[in-house]
């Protein structure tokens, strides 16, 4: 396993970009393992986690089929994508407890938020935008491509296929934006910009590896969306996990002092 050290760099000696591994195609797999580890070991705040993401999703669709409103569910939307980041380091102090040998408390996480609270927000607050954005393109695809009230199957096509490749693009950005940084943030004293960059960066060296990751992070989604979300309580906090164990295996963060 090779390292990747980029050239830029900023002043008082520390790099701009974290430098990275280089990870076999098989690695997801790895963290997977790992992760599975860490859910079992902690289970008490897994669900804990998991219970609040799947009520989080129980209401926006409550929101979508009840209200019959999309200005309310689209701030549910936005309010939860700018939330996530919350959740996410509460499970990497969950894992982050397990790898010190300590019992996994919900007390102790919640520290572990509040510490980095500043960061995570502006990294929600960079989702957020990119949310948004995408928002927008799919709502000028409707102006681009209008459709009659009732739509005939044959005239969707295009619509469908324009809103499938400006997610596509969106959902791309925001998974090599997020893939590390957010428990780089958590790890080490770093600003949020260096976490992102460092992200991209580990995810274009590694585009093999990390498609197989997106793969995983796709079929899981899809899996607790077929079990009407009651899978998330799972999904989610071992996707958590597994991201955290990725991280480790793949960035070298050694130049900034670790998080305390």
């Amino acid at each position: 396993m090779t390292i990747d050290q980029p050239g830029n760099s900023v002043p008082r000696g520390l790099p701009f970009v974290a430098p990275c591994r280089q990870l076999d195609p098989q690695a997801p797999f790895r963290w997977l393992r790992l992760g599975w580890r860490d859910l079992i070991r902690a289970w008490r705040p897994t669900l804990s986690y998991g219970t609040t993401v799947v009520l989080i999703s129980y209401l926006v669709t409550w929101l979508a089929f009840r209200l019959g409103s999309y200005v309310l569910v689209f701030a549910a939307l936005t309010g939860f994508v700018f939330l996530a980041p919350i959740v996410a380091i509460g499970l990497y102090e969950v894992s982050r407890q397990v790898a010190a040998g300590q019992t996994p408390m919900m007390v102790v996480s919640l520290r572990g938020i509040r510490r980095v609270f500043s960061n995570a927000m502006v990294f929600g607050l960079t989702l957020l935008v990119v949310f948004l954005v995408w928002a927008r393109s799919v709502s000028l695809i409707s102006i681009f491509l209008p459709m009659e009230n009732e739509p005939a199957i044959a005239e969707m096509w295009p619509y469908l296929l324009a809103g499938i490749m400006v997610g596509a693009v969106f959902a791309g950005i925001t998974f090599a934006v997020s893939a590390f940084s957010l428990p780089m943030i958590d790890d080490r004293e770093t600003d949020a910009v260096t976490a992102v960059v460092t992200s991209v960066n580990a995810v274009l060296r590694n585009k093999r590896a990390m498609l197989n990751w997106a793969a995983v992070i796709i079929t899981s989604v899809l899996i607790g969306f077929a079990t009407a979300f009651i899978l998330f309580v799972i999904m989610i906090p071992l996707l958590a996990y597994a991201t955290w164990h990725g991280y480790l295996e793949t960035i070298d963060a050694s130049a900034w002092p670790k998080a305390e």
